[in-house]
C-alpha cells in the first residue's frame, strides 16, 4: 500500500485531495495553505468527488428544509447530523459558514473546474477555491450546471473561453482518470494528505504531516495543535 501512495503522490512533496461537497474539506484549505507557506511547500492539490450514498445513503430536502426523501438508515442519520455538527463547530471558530445541503450533489462538475483552474496556475487555483467554496455552503450554488461554474471562475479572474467543451469532454476524461488513480491507489475520502509514502486522512494529522516535510525534525506531534487548527 505504501508504494501505490508513493507512486500516486508523484514529483509532489504534498498531494492534498479534497471535494467541493465535503465540509472537512473545506476546513482543511486554510490550514493547509498555512502550513505549506511554512514550509515553504507547494501543495498539490486533486479532486476526488465522493460517492456519499454508497456509505452514508442518500436523503433530499424539501424548500423548507424537511426531509422530502431518504434512503438512509437510522444509524446513518446519526452520523451525517453529527459530521454537520462538528463542521460547524469549527467553521464557528473562523467565520465560515456551514449549512447542510439540501441534497447530495454530483460534485464531478467541481472537480473538472478544480482542474480547468489548476491549469492556470497556483494563484489562480486558490482564487477559485475562496471564490467557489463560501457560496457553496451557504447554499447559493447550483454546482451541477456548468453556467454556473463558468461564472465563478470569471469571478475569480480566470479564463472561461472553451470550459463548456472541456467540461463535456477532455475535462470530464481527465477528472475520471485522476479520480479512478486515486481510489485504486487507496484515497477513499477527503481531505486525504499524501506525504512521502503515507496518506493521512483529515485535516487533524496536519501536525503530523509538517514534521514529516520538515525533515522529522525532534518529536513526532501527538496531536492537533493550534497552528493548523481549524
Amino acid at each position: 500500500m505504501s508504494n501505490a501512495f508513493s507512486e500516486l503522490r508523484g514529483d509532489h512533496a504534498l498531494a492534498v485531495y479534497i471535494d467541493l461537497k465535503s465540509p472537512y474539506a473545506y476546513l482543511a484549505i486554510e490550514p493547509t495553505r498555512d502550513m505549506a507557506r511554512a514550509l515553504g511547500v507547494e501543495v498539490d492539490w486533486r479532486p476526488f468527488t465522493l460517492d456519499i450514498p454508497s456509505y452514508l445513503g442518500s436523503a433530499k430536502l424539501d424548500k423548507k428544509g424537511k426531509v422530502a426523501k431518504s434512503k438512509r438508515s437510522p444509524q446513518q442519520w446519526k452520523g451525517v447530523k453529527y459530521a454537520y455538527m462538528d463542521a460547524r463547530r469549527y467553521a464557528n471558530l473562523t467565520g465560515k459558514t456551514v449549512r447542510g445541503t439540501i441534497k447530495i450533489w454530483d460534485s464531478s462538475l467541481a472537480g473538472i473546474a478544480m482542474l480547468w483552474a489548476k491549469a492556470q496556475g497556483p494563484e489562480a487555483y486558490d482564487r477559485f477555491l475562496d471564490t467557489v467554496y463560501p457560496p457553496f455552503w451557504n447554499r447559493e450554488l447550483d454546482i451541477e450546471d456548468v453556467a454556473v461554474f463558468e461564472s465563478v471562475l470569471k469571478k475569480a479572474g480566470l479564463e472561461t473561453i472553451g470550459f463548456e467543451s472541456y467540461a463535456s469532454g477532455e475535462g470530464r476524461a481527465l477528472h475520471d482518470e485522476v479520480n479512478t488513480r486515486a481510489f485504486d491507489g487507496g484515497v477513499f475520502g477527503v481531505p486525504t494528505f499524501l506525504v512521502e509514502d503515507e496518506a493521512w486522512f483529515g485535516r487533524e494529522h496536519l501536525p503530523r504531516i509538517a514534521w514529516l516535510l520538515s525533515g522529522k525534525e525532534g518529536p513526532a506531534p501527538l496531536m492537533m495543535n493550534r497552528s493548523f487548527a481549524a
